[in-house]
């Protein structure tokens, strides 16, 4: 698979590396305010990764109007950055894909659509959805590619350590 076309309109934080020059595992999700599962669940669980993992991974997220009504930048950012601001308080930088073709030219499904990245660049999962059975599937990525920050010692998750 050729190399996926990277975002160039961050408008929340710093512009994030693309995977294949980032130097840790990157997960990206696809999403839109408008989106239910993503504000309710979606959003909540890229949080909750990053939490565990800290800076051992590259949480990114992108706004996209693939799927959902086309505004106008002027219409979408300021909201877009009152929710990542005050509402999500992220600490994952935001890029807005406004016409939908940087989420179409990397096959995305609907929102909320993830891709996990190994620390090489290599796209290594695609997951569309953010229901218990895909937060699961992303886990278990993830596990295969990480290790918390919360475990001692450098356990797994759940692993016991003497």
């Amino acid at each position: 698979m050729s190399e996926l076309p990277w975002p160039d309109d961050w408008v929340w934080g710093d512009a994030s590396p693309a995977p294949t020059a980032a130097t840790t595992p990157t997960l990206v999700m696809f999403f839109n305010l408008e989106c239910p599962a993503c504000v309710a669940r979606g959003v909540p669980f890229l949080k909750r990764l990053q939490r565990e993992y800290g800076a051992a991974l590259n949480g990114v997220l992108v706004h996209t109007a693939l799927g959902h009504r086309q505004l106008e930048r002027d219409d979408v950012v300021p909201t877009l950055r009152r929710f990542a601001g005050d509402f999500a308080k992220l600490s994952q930088p935001v890029a807005l894909d406004l016409t939908g073709e940087l989420a179409d030219s990397w096959g995305v499904e609907g929102t909320p659509h993830w891709f996990v990245f190994d620390a090489a660049g290599q796209l290594v999962r695609s997951l569309y959805g953010s229901q218990e059975n895909a937060q699961t599937r992303l886990e278990y990525s993830l596990e295969e590619l990480l290790v918390p920050d919360s475990a001692p010692n450098g356990a797994a998750p759940g692993e016991a350590v003497e």
